[in-house]
């Protein structure tokens, strides 16, 4: 990765003098499932400058996202409506983390395609798409990583997704969490105490978005450190 461009001494950032673009791309190291490549581009004053970056070495011809996050509302008659969550051990974190279900895109398979299967293996819930997004960035700073969250309805009564049965892989160990979606945010902080897990940002930040829908913007909350 790279340092920030400079200020000048005024404390003004330099002036835009060229569009910046990548020069080349050379791979550092490549493993089966992610490669490590040095990456020359030019900024936008001109200087040729180096930037460390990851990608994965899985993303299928004909489409530009990686894989999916899954936004899976699970609908029962006489219950809440809850968010279906997986908690997994995630070795880069040394820890348990709280995560939408989620995967990678196979080959032929739309993102809509791919999130219905990983939902079905991850959790064992049978779902409805209702929604997708355009394709979006994860950690621009880090990877070229890109993601589309997928929407989706589960129906609780129907006799499949009464008692879900999970279609993991070997090596997969996930933990399927409900939470009612009028308690996300506090759910989630709960678990971050008592469990000590992280979670993932898209998932908090959709737990905020969650809680401050139902507030006058004079009356949104304010976060402490």
């Amino acid at each position: 990765m790279m340092d920030s461009i400079a200020k000048m001494s005024n404390g003004e950032q330099p002036k835009v003098t060229t569009e910046p673009h990548v020069v080349k791309e050379e791979v550092i190291a490549s493993g089966k499932w992610v490669k490590l490549e040095k990456t020359t581009y030019v900024d936008p004053v001109g200087n040729t400058r180096i930037w460390e970056t990851v990608k994965r070495t899985t993303r299928q011809l004909g489409t530009q996202a990686d894989g999916v996050g899954i936004i899976a509302l699970l609908k029962r008659t006489l219950h809440k409506d809850c968010v279906v969550m997986v908690k997994q051990f995630r070795p880069p974190m040394g820890s348990y983390s709280l995560e939408f279900p989620a995967g990678l895109i196979d080959e032929g398979e739309t993102a809509e395609v791919a999130a219905l299967r990983e939902l079905k293996e991850e959790t064992g819930y049978k779902g409805e798409v209702v929604g997708v997004t355009p394709v979006t960035c994860l950690d621009p700073g880090l990877s070229n990583c890109t993601t589309q969250i997928v929407m989706v309805n589960i129906n609780g009564d129907d006799p499949e997704n009464i008692h879900p049965t999970q279609q993991l892989g070997e090596g997969e160990f996930v933990e399927v969490i409900l939470l009612p979606l009028d308690e996300f945010q506090g759910k989630i902080d709960e678990l971050m105490k008592k469990d000590k897990i992280i979670v993932d940002a898209k998932v908090y930040i959709y737990a905020m978005g969650m809680v401050q829908a139902f507030f006058k913007p004079r009356e949104l909350p304010v976060l402490k450190p």
